[in-house]
């Protein structure tokens, strides 16, 4: 990528289709499960958090927590999304939980430079021109003791889904960017890259789960057998934290504590 993605121009349909379907309710049942250890580990030490959510769009999981009373900073470079989000906030009466910076997140530090409890990360390393200098800015914003979520495209994932696809010869040229997908990113991280990134931070990874392990590999083929949206939900979160099916996500939740 030559500069990092902004979603101005197609925040609406960004909202609709990545929020508003059974992938998004994947992504939110898995990540907050994670998010809730966290919390466990956060909340003896203090009783209200200040949340910091990085590229955080619509802020689906962030306005979850700020409905626990905690106190959140979302931070974005698309003032479309930016504007949603606050519609959104508005609608479920969380505004006074909420401050809106409209910032990439390299520059957040001239509008919001106070340390947080909790940073949330969530697919935006992946539409990054340089995700690990992004990534360490983020991280560099926690308390001693703060927990870092982070979710990103996973390299793995993408190929196994080019796969199931037939798009063999894709995969051969090294899957080159396509114009075509503006909701799909054209490039995922490799996993072990992401966890050593935030190692050498400093930080204690706690726990991993694989985004989507199972959903966007079932075909449509005629004859499948029997299941519903519901099967498929339990059996992503029976093995979505249990190799080799956490590689294989088309996403990767890692969280991070940094040390006290």
């Amino acid at each position: 990528m030559n500069q990092d993605r902004n979603f101005d121009d197609i925040a609406h349909k960004f909202a609709k289709n990545i929020y508003g379907s059974d992938k998004g309710n994947i992504r939110k049942t898995i990540v907050w499960q994670d998010l809730e250890q966290a919390l466990a580990l956060l909340e003896t030490q203090s009783s209200r958090l200040m949340i910091l959510d990085a590229g955080g769009g619509l802020g689906q999981i962030s306005q979850r927590l700020a409905q626990f009373g905690h106190q959140i900073v979302l931070c974005d470079i698309s003032s479309e999304m930016l504007e949603l989000a606050k519609q959104d906030v508005e609608q479920h009466e969380l505004s006074e939980q909420f401050r809106f910076v409209h910032s990439s997140i390299q520059d957040l530090d001239h509008q919001f430079d106070e340390p947080v409890d909790l940073v949330l990360f969530h697919a935006v390393m992946e539409w990054l021109e340089n995700p690990q200098e992004v990534l360490k800015c983020v991280l560099s914003k926690l308390k001693p003791g703060g927990v870092a979520s982070v979710m990103f495209y996973n390299h793995h994932g993408l190929v196994l889904k080019n796969v199931t696809c037939g798009n063999i010869p894709h995969i051969l040229q090294g899957m080159p960017h396509r114009k075509r997908f503006k909701l799909q990113p054209q490039k995922g991280l490799i996993p072990e890259n992401v966890y050593q990134w935030i190692e050498n931070e400093g930080f204690n990874i706690c726990g991993k789960s694989g985004i989507r392990c199972f959903n966007d590999y079932i075909g449509n083929q005629q004859y499948m057998g029997d299941f519903d949206v519901e099967d498929v939900m339990a059996l992503e979160q029976q093995l979505c934290r249990t190799e080799p099916y956490l590689s294989l996500g088309r996403y990767i939740h890692v969280w991070a504590q940094k040390p006290l």
